[in-house]
């Protein structure tokens, strides 16, 4: 009898692998799993693509590895499995590249350039790295079918997505909703919370505290409330001003000569050891004070109910002066309170992130290069009580890392309340 052949001390796991991998191709192993099964029942499996702009990275390869063990197992119990490998040609990552390489700035460049002539140079260079991915996933030992792959952008593809958004709009489960998001003006789109949390940075934005002169005078004299806020850019979209009902605020004179509005705990903080209160009062006491807009721009709003104060329970006495800005535009909690108290936002921000003519003083600017203007003019009209700095984590845009900010915008969503009961009861005969 023969002797069995030398094994090597050495390991040489990754010739071994290789090997493997060899003896696969050359017997066609995969596809011979698949074809044998011609009349055995199938079992769908649909890939999760990724995308194809980008090089696989370790959470590529975990997944993988599960997308092949689930396959093998019911290839093994007898079924017809056949796995194709998807790629997800999602629009966002291309763009940017294909608008770095040809030196575009967002859609009002890429609209010049021409719509068409930019869908086909993303066309061209979506599939950069097919390659790569198809080595490195072949070299981990998965079995799928990259020939006859498919692609989001296929026609086929796309059609069937429509068709399951027209059965659900017949159904009348689609609607249009309005909410405020995380917006990355740079690629003009709103990105998920999660999305949103990618990239935060340490950055110094202008703290400001303004005037807003109340219609009606406080214990015999004018005075004004005092509002605080890290977002200059949002100030001339101001429609109302926030309290909290049972919170103490305090009506006070400064060594400025002018009389104030502002939450007791934090008089010291705002208004220094010279401020004299006159009275005292709850956050409720003020609700329904009116005061003058601090910009013209929207002012006609006032007799829709604009320009007053309201109640909301997110408001708090840990910084700023106890009384919240609201530009029901550009915050989660601005939107909501104004919309309990019938005050309609304004949104004078186009969706590359720049003013429109609502504002004709800042058409045009980026509402961040537009906060150094909005200062100096909120100063010459004496509405700037204080200018300070304050250093913060705020969120970029991961992708362009430009900075985020908060815009309202509408969206189309899929009432899923109708289908909940359904959803939970396929959920629980799932294994």
């Amino acid at each position: 009898m023969g002797s069995f052949k030398e094994v090597s001390s050495e390991g040489e796991f990754g010739a071994l692998e290789h090997g493997v991998i060899e003896l696969w191709k050359q017997q066609k192993t995969f596809e011979r799993s698949v074809e044998q099964r011609k009349d055995a029942p199938n079992f769908s499996f649909y890939d999760g693509p990724p995308f194809a702009t980008g090089l696989p990275h370790y959470g590529h390869l975990v997944a993988s590895t599960l997308k092949d063990i689930v396959p093998r197992y019911w290839t093994m119990r007898g079924y017809r499995v056949e796995r194709r490998f998807g790629w997800d040609t999602h629009g966002l990552p291309i763009e940017m590249q294909v608008e770095k390489t040809l030196n575009l700035t967002g859609p009002s460049s890429i609209r010049e350039y021409g719509v068409a002539k930019f869908n086909e140079a993303c066309r061209g260079s979506v599939l950069t790295y097919v390659e790569e991915w198809r080595r490195t996933v072949t070299r981990v030992g998965r079995w799928v079918d990259f020939d006859d792959d498919y692609k989001t952008m296929d026609l086929s593809f796309m059609e069937s997505v429509w068709w399951v958004f027209a059965e659900l709009w017949k159904k009348g489960l689609v609607y249009q909703g309005r909410r405020v998001m995380p917006y990355s003006w740079r690629l003009s789109t709103p990105l998920s919370n999660f999305e949103a949390g990618l990239d935060y940075r340490s950055v110094d934005d202008p703290a400001l505290t303004v005037r807003l002169t109340l219609d009606e005078p406080l214990e015999g004299k004018k005075a004004s409330l005092l509002i605080w806020t890290t977002t200059p850019w949002t100030l001339p979209s101001n429609l109302g001003v926030a309290v909290k009902d049972d919170i103490d605020y305090v009506v006070a004179d400064h060594e400025d000569g002018q009389r104030y509005v502002l939450a007791k705990d934090l008089l010291t903080q705002t208004l220094g050891d010279k401020a004299t209160v006159v009275a005292t009062l709850k956050g409720k006491d003020l609700i329904g004070k009116t005061y003058a807009p601090l910009f013209p721009f929207f002012a006609s709003r006032k007799a829709n109910g604009a320009f007053r104060v309201i109640h909301s329970g997110h408001v708090t006495t840990t910084d700023g002066t106890g009384l919240v800005h609201m530009a029901p535009a550009f915050g989660e909690e601005d939107f909501a309170a104004c919309q309990a108290n019938g005050i309609e936002l304004v949104d004078p921000v186009d969706a590359e992130g720049n003013f429109t003519a609502e504002v004709p003083p800042y058409q045009g600017k980026n509402v961040k290069e537009a906060d150094k203007q909005i200062m100096a003019d909120l100063k010459t009209q004496g509405s700037l009580f204080k200018h300070t700095q304050i250093r913060h984590e705020y969120p970029y845009c991961y992708r362009s890392g430009t900075p985020l900010i908060y815009k309202t915008t509408p969206s189309w969503y899929v009432k899923v309340e109708p289908l909940r009961e359904r959803m939970v009861a396929n959920n629980a005969s799932i294994h």
